[in-house]
């Protein structure tokens, strides 16, 4: 069972609980006290200049997504949970899908009335080299995990243990960069590993190494049932979700769409071919060149890629520059952090494609469809679970798949405006933050927090 610190609430806290009883054995929900019934508070320091002006996105808002009964349900799970304080760790605020995950899922959580913080651990830059490698053998990548390797993974994670000051209700930990915080810290409280990458295949020596850390958890979430491990600790599967009123997913006028592509200098003359990913190998940019070389011998068309290089990935700038070598007129190569650019070009775009070789989910291809695009995909890891080949997308294989995908939607109006209609659908139903929230709350509300007088139990 698994124990969590309730020395700071009180017992009559507690026994407001009107909806889940406390079982016989004196175990109960992890946190829970009734208010009201409507109205969850939104935090608003007030007292800041033009804080009237903003408001988070509530759950509320998405009721003509998802109806008025699932508003309904998931407001009166967030009520139960209001009193608890959760906490996000990562590596980076910006660059990639967690980033982007823990930007909307925090603020809708705490518009919800569930204090709900995120945190991001320091690095030095060998650091986040050793623990780059270390997410590439996850996917099953090389490496040489060397003693010295461990010791500066180990020691920065030490050192970030000291200044986190960790006091909360539930901690969630994301990837292996923050992974060895558990072994600082007397656990007083629920902490879930969240692991975002592939795990269908991970290095052996990699994983024989974290194996230990990952099992001082109480709970593993991963994205698919694909990537379980032989784990004692519970392991449960959410799948990622976007905000549809971010600025990456937020309608956008022909206006709006028209300023970021000139600003960027992007020439809409000919069909557009987009990718939108970081610069990682595992996102096989240079094969997605290759399949717009073979596809622009066919029909006319311009190629856009556009990524960053997060914080925490010293590999990507390598990555970024072995391909800038081969931008033209109908190639263009950006690094840029620019959301609604990335809007704009995944509306406007005739293909978006993400030819991933390797992938934990794949949120730019939740984001593409969400607009009605025309994606292909790799046939790998989450985006596998999001694309029905031929209904709402295509899935590929190589880099003449990915060529021939493109010249087909591209000679096909009708073809790509119908899997569009269909992959924004299906976004609609399965990948809203909603839905996202909801299974967090659910997870969260699972724990059972026990009360029991030391040696009470013996006679």
């Amino acid at each position: 069972m698994i124990q969590v610190n309730a020395t700071n609430r009180r017992r009559d806290d507690y026994m407001q609980e009107t909806s889940r009883p406390i079982n016989g054995d004196g175990a109960m929900p992890l946190s829970f006290k009734t208010g009201s019934k409507r109205s969850l508070p939104v935090p608003a320091p007030e007292g800041l200049p033009d804080a009237r002006r903003f408001k988070l996105t509530s759950v509320e808002d998405y009721a003509s997504l998802i109806g008025g009964e699932a508003v309904e349900r998931l407001l009166e799970k967030a009520e139960r949970l209001r009193d608890i304080h959760v906490v996000n760790i990562n590596s980076t605020y910006y660059g990639g899908g967690v980033a982007e995950l823990l930007s909307s899922l925090t603020l809708l959580m705490n518009a919800s009335g569930i204090r709900t913080g995120w945190r991001v651990i320091q690095g030095r830059p060998d650091f986040f080299s050793i623990t780059k490698k270390m997410h590439n053998a996850l996917q099953g990548g090389d490496i040489e995990l060397t003693d010295l390797k461990v010791q500066i993974y180990e020691e920065v994670a030490y050192e970030n243990a000291a200044r986190l000051h960790i006091d909360h209700d539930v901690v969630v930990v994301h990837d292996p960069q923050p992974l060895p915080l558990i072994r600082h810290f007397r656990k007083k409280a629920p902490w879930v590993w969240r692991c975002h990458v592939d795990l269908s295949n991970p290095h052996p020596q990699v994983w024989d190494y974290i194996a230990p850390m990952v099992e001082r958890y109480d709970a593993v979430v991963l994205s698919l049932p694909e990537y379980a491990q032989k784990l004692d600790t519970p392991q449960r599967f959410i799948m990622p979700a976007i905000n549809p009123f971010s600025t990456t997913n937020k309608e956008l006028s022909e206006a709006e769409i028209n300023d970021r592509f000139e600003h960027h200098k992007i020439p809409t003359d000919l069909p557009l071919v987009v990718q939108i990913s970081r610069f990682d190998k595992w996102k096989d940019p240079q094969g997605v060149i290759d399949a717009f070389q073979i596809a622009r011998r066919q029909i006319d068309c311009t190629l856009v890629l556009v990524g960053n290089v997060a914080t925490d990935d010293p590999e990507g700038q390598e990555v970024f520059a072995s391909i800038c070598s081969q931008a033209e007129d109908r190639i263009r190569i950006l690094s840029v952090q620019d959301s609604a650019l990335v809007n704009a070009l995944q509306r406007r775009a005739a293909v978006v494609v993400q030819k991933s070789i390797r992938e934990g989910f794949g949120l730019t291809v939740t984001e593409a469809m969400w607009k009605g695009a025309a994606v292909v995909g790799g046939n790998v890891g989450g985006i596998k679970h999001q694309i029905e080949h031929g209904v709402n997308g295509y899935l590929v294989n190589s880099v003449d798949e990915t060529a021939a995908c493109i010249v087909a939607l591209l000679k096909d109006r009708k073809m790509r405006d119908r899997m569009g209609h269909h992959a924004r659908e299906s976004v609609r139903k399965r990948f809203l933050m909603t839905r996202l929230m909801e299974e967090w709350l659910d997870l969260i509300g699972s724990f059972e927090a026990r009360f029991q007088l030391r040696g009470a139990g013996q006679h």
